[in-house]
């Protein structure tokens, strides 16, 4: 057999499927294991769009090819979700995309944009793909930290000149995995300003806009004024109607950048499946109706999972979006020995933080896709079993 492209040996594991091993190893041996790992939502998708996605599969009309770039009823339920959500003005023929998932989008806007030595932006803590798929391009990521300290925004003025004259993308993520960080507009504001300077194409990876607490709405950078000259942004039903097996989503924005990705997935996918478009349709056109309802139980969930939390010694202040939370680990432990011995004494698995990049050490994550009673049984086996902040501070320092 012949050898696989070197690029892939530049490829660690994959965060969650290295989870999914380690889950099958220790349920193999009987234990019953909670998983906080994985991002995929416990809950079905709201009735409305199965029942839409029942209609349409009926239907033989769905059953051919679908366009290339989405049907058109599709494209305009996607710009007039954004006129309602955002006030943004999308042009369904020309700005908007679908796609089979937002992951598969992001991937192939690399591969659009990224020769052998292109510079990449990307964040730490962060998504995997941006980081990985880079290099799978040829590419060279550049990190760029997110810190406590800054509200995990990166410091535009750390990045040197010579590395943004270089670079053709610059990927962002707010609402943040893993960090559930918001943005600002006058954040926003500076990033468009970066890449008009030094033109770069910016991707935001909108999954979690809807995906909020607390009163808290989250923005799309597409409504910062001039920044559709400089921004793709891209959606996933997947979280904001518990759709991650559907796969489905769109990217918007920049005309230039939607071509580009168009003429990648022309010649590589063959669209969504148009009973799948006509379903996403239907959850489109009721979306904040079912939104208001999946996040009023996330937001038990976190309230529950955080009063829990600070019940065992740590402080933590509950994040206004997304379904995760980045708690820092005990003093003197790393991600990975406190993710282990979390997995050990207490059968709960969570990632690293170091599983998204470097600048993740001394976190890990949460992820709230699982019952409350569930939940609660995960925080009731941390303080039987000792896993709590002083305790386990308290013993590292001791040990050393």
């Amino acid at each position: 057999m012949p050898q696989p492209s070197q690029k892939l040996g530049k490829i660690p594991p994959y965060l969650f499927a290295e989870l999914d091993r380690k889950v099958d190893a220790a349920r193999a041996k009987g234990v019953d294991i909670i998983s906080l790992g994985v991002g995929d939502p416990d809950l079905p998708t709201p009735a409305v769009i199965v029942k839409a996605m029942q209609e349409a599969v009926a239907d033989p009309a769905t059953h051919n090819y679908p366009p290339y770039n989405g049907t058109k009823d599709f494209l305009s339920a996607v710009a007039q979700w954004m006129q309602n959500r955002f006030g943004v003005s999308i042009d369904p023929s020309t700005d908007a995309l679908s796609l089979i998932g937002s992951k598969e989008g992001l991937a192939h806007t690399i591969l659009a944009y990224v020769d052998p030595g292109d510079v990449v932006l990307c964040p730490s803590p962060g998504y995997p793909v941006y980081h990985n798929y880079t290099l799978l391009c040829g590419g060279e990521p550049y990190t760029v930290p997110l810190t406590a300290e800054n509200n995990f925004l990166p410091d535009l003025a750390s990045i040197p000149a010579d590395i943004a004259r270089r670079a053709k993308l610059f990927f962002l993520n707010y609402p943040n995995n893993p960090m559930g960080a918001i943005v600002t507009d006058a954040f926003m504001a500076e990033c468009v300003a970066f890449c008009r300077e030094y033109d770069i194409l910016l991707c935001h990876d909108n999954a979690y806009s809807e995906m909020t607490f607390d009163g808290y709405r989250a923005p799309s950078f597409l409504s910062v004024p001039g920044a559709k000259e400089v921004c793709v942004e891209f959606f996933s039903l997947s979280k904001m109607y518990n759709m991650t097996g559907w796969r489905v989503g769109f990217a918007v924005g920049n005309s230039a950048g939607i071509a580009a990705l168009g003429k990648v997935k022309n010649n590589t996918d063959s669209g969504v499946f148009k009973a799948v478009q006509q379903a996403a349709i239907a959850g489109l056109n009721k979306s904040d109706a079912l939104t208001k309802d999946l996040n009023q139980i996330y937001g038990r969930r976190r309230d529950i999972f955080v009063a829990g939390l600070n019940e065992l010694g740590w402080d933590f202040k509950p994040n206004k979006a997304t379904f995760y939370l980045w708690v820092p680990v005990p003093t003197g432990m790393t991600s990975v020995e406190f993710a282990g011995l979390l997995l050990d004494r207490c059968g709960i698995v969570v990632p690293p933080g170091t599983g998204y990049g470097s600048q993740g050490e001394g976190y890990f994550r949460v992820a709230l896709t699982v019952p409350e009673d569930r939940l609660k049984e995960a925080l009731s086996r941390m303080k039987e079993h000792g896993v709590t902040y002083n305790q386990l501070a308290k013993a590292t320092a001791t040990s050393v």
